[in-house]
């Protein structure tokens, strides 16, 4: 990475200091989150799944309680993700083998050109080079310290943080967007489907505070079945019976040469980190049903059990992923009767004695689905279809607005792009 601008190591603008080491005793379900290894991704902290400290414990270790906008680093496993601390994420504490940035030098450098500094590809490929351990590559505060930067001038590097934070800003409100969606959709669908709200709600002679279109549609009584009470004339499939679940090939058979055109293999990895970004390439020449395109669904039977409507460009379908399909249902229901039975799913991989738990196909035949009469699916399917198509746009944004913050940062970072272009650029993108 050429630049004009001085160059210095980090450790002469700011320092690093590791977490708490915490006991495996110290931890419980509630409390105080700790941020751990796991939690630093992609720029930001992931706490759905974290572990706690009771309050007293967190005494013993208040210096290392976190505050708003603390720069995190990891400093095993993945090394070198970095994470800045939210006002939505305090309180919480910091574990071991994760750094925090401090002591910065007053108008030498911003914290938050630092940080976005961390996430160059060349700053990241030094962390890694200076990574020790095969299993499990770690790094030290000094090792980290030594890595060298680029010093522009204190007022060029506050610009550069502010354009770059507006893509973050963007795609993290788009984030929170889809978050909302998802719940509703989620709460909707659990309300129709499973709870049956509606029908409770008619056959006792209340309201079902749904437009009158939509609420004649549902029935007012219900009917026995093999799954107990359900809406008179809704009919019983098996989950297999809605969709069709192509599981994924060995990609290792299919090896990219060359001037040859290539694929990113998709595996649970990719499914999980929602993009492609590192992925291993195979020949694009494979049959055309393993090939994924941005819409479709993808849902991981082994490992990590997850299902997701990929958004992360083309690729290849690899083992343990299904691409799932339908010609006579919509995505939309396909995708929320397999969340319906995701975390059942779950169980059954999380109780096979292998290291790599999974489902089998008899479970998907055993996973039950209800079919409502064709017009209400029909006069339903346009609200979730239209959340959907939402969700969907939101994240293909982000994914630009995160491919052009990735092009922009190298160049504002050497120099080869000033601020000016660079805030005709966001201009143009409506940022």
């Amino acid at each position: 990475m050429n630049s004009e601008y001085p160059r210095a190591p980090i450790g002469a603008v700011a320092k690093v200091r590791s977490g708490f080491a915490f006991k495996s005793t110290n931890w419980q379900n509630k409390g105080i989150p700790v941020v751990k290894i796991a939690n630093v991704k992609n720029g930001r902290l992931e706490m759905n799944k974290c572990s706690y400290v009771s309050e007293d414990v967190a005494t013993i270790a208040q210096d290392f309680l976190l505050r708003e906008d603390d720069l995190l680093i990891s400093m095993t496993g993945y090394v070198g993700d970095v994470a800045k601390v939210k006002k939505e994420n305090i309180p919480c504490m910091l574990n071991q083998r994760v750094g925090r940035f401090y002591s910065y030098r007053d108008d030498v450098i911003d914290p938050n050109f630092l940080f976005f500094h961390l996430r160059h590809s060349d700053i990241r490929a030094s962390i890694e080079q200076k990574a020790h351990g095969s299993a499990q590559p770690n790094i030290s505060a000094g090792s980290i310290e030594e890595i060298e930067i680029y010093l522009p001038d204190f007022g060029n590097q506050k610009a550069i943080a502010h354009i770059l934070s507006s893509l973050d800003d963007k795609i993290e409100l788009n984030r929170k967007t889809n978050e909302t969606l998802e719940a509703m959709a989620k709460a909707l669908f659990k309300s129709w489907f499973v709870d049956f709200d509606p029908v409770r709600a008619k056959a006792e002679g209340r309201p079902t505070g749904l437009p009158a279109e939509i609420s004649d549609l549902f029935p007012d009584s219900f009917e026995d079945s093999e799954l107990g009470e359900i809406p008179k004339g809704w009919k019983i499939t098996s989950l297999d019976k809605v969709a069709d679940f192509l599981n994924g090939l060995v990609l290792q058979e299919f090896p990219a040469f060359a001037g040859e055109q290539t694929l990113p293999v998709l595996k649970i990895a990719q499914l999980k980190k929602r993009h492609s970004v590192g992925a291993d390439k195979c020949s694009a020449n494979l049959p055309p049903q393993y090939k994924v395109f941005d819409g479709d669904i993808l849902f991981s039977w082994s490992g990590s059990l997850t299902v997701d409507t990929w958004c992360g460009g083309n690729g290849a379908l690899n083992q343990h992923l299904f691409k799932v399909t339908s010609e006579k249902y919509e995505d939309w229901f396909i995708l929320h009767w397999i969340k319906i039975h995701l975390s059942s799913f779950q169980m059954i991989a999380k109780s096979k004695a292998t290291t790599m738990g999974h489902i089998q196909r008899h479970h998907l035949t055993e996973a039950k689905t209800l079919i409502p009469p064709a017009d209400l699916l029909e006069k339903i399917g346009w609200i979730f279809s239209s959340i959907n198509k939402k969700e969907f746009c939101l994240r293909v944004k982000s994914r630009t607005l995160a491919a052009l913050r990735d092009t922009l940062l190298p160049k504002l970072i050497s120099g080869e792009l000033r601020i000016p272009d660079a805030e005709k650029i966001l201009e143009e993108v409506d940022i």
